[in-house]
């Protein structure tokens, strides 16, 4: 796993052959970062990425400059691989925590400027995140939330999409919460 741009740009970290995670792609994680960025200057954002996996998008917010990246991930072990490499960076915006994310989301009282979802493509309550995620106080008004998902899910006729991105076999839907 490999750092693409920012402050860490080029760092690698070697992610164990045991995890039961599907990192996304180095070519879809660099082609949504470029869309995202002409939504928002990633300096001074708070970040939520839920279902972090490997950590590999909460590095890439961290690397560019993100003032607070909060990672939320299941897994034991892929908890203790995150932990290892916060702590080699030694970065404050970085906070890990172990939770299910369908259990932390309602009880979420924190905004975040974006929101970064990458559930497995299986798991039985996706179509319903979009709702679970921007009905809540979690996304800020005007915020960005996106979610990776599968081809197999169409969110086009939700109230808060913006885009689609297909790169491959990965597809990233963009919603935005209404300012108020």
């Amino acid at each position: 796993m490999r750092v693409i741009t920012g402050k860490y740009k080029g760092r690698h970290f070697v992610v164990p052959h045991s995890f039961k995670a599907r990192p996304t792609t180095d070519f879809a994680k660099e082609n949504i970062f470029n869309v995202l960025r002409g939504y928002a200057d990633f300096d001074g954002l708070s970040v939520l990425d839920l279902f972090a996996g490997t950590g590999s998008i909460s590095l890439e917010f961290l690397s560019r400059g993100c003032s607070r990246v909060v990672s939320v991930e299941k897994d034991y072990q892929h908890c203790a691989f995150i932990r290892n490499v916060f702590q080699k960076l030694n970065d404050s915006a970085a906070c890990l925590l172990q939770a299910d994310v369908l259990r932390y989301l309602p009880r979420c009282t924190e905004e975040f400027d974006i929101v970064f979802a990458d559930p497995p493509y299986t798991l039985r309550e996706l179509a319903s995140l979009p709702d679970l995620v921007l009905c809540g106080v979690v996304v800020a008004p005007g915020g960005i939330f996106v979610l990776e998902h599968g081809k197999d899910n169409d969110f086009s006729c939700h109230p808060a999409f913006v885009e689609h991105r297909e790169y491959g076999s990965v597809n990233f839907t963009i919603f935005r919460k209404n300012a108020q």
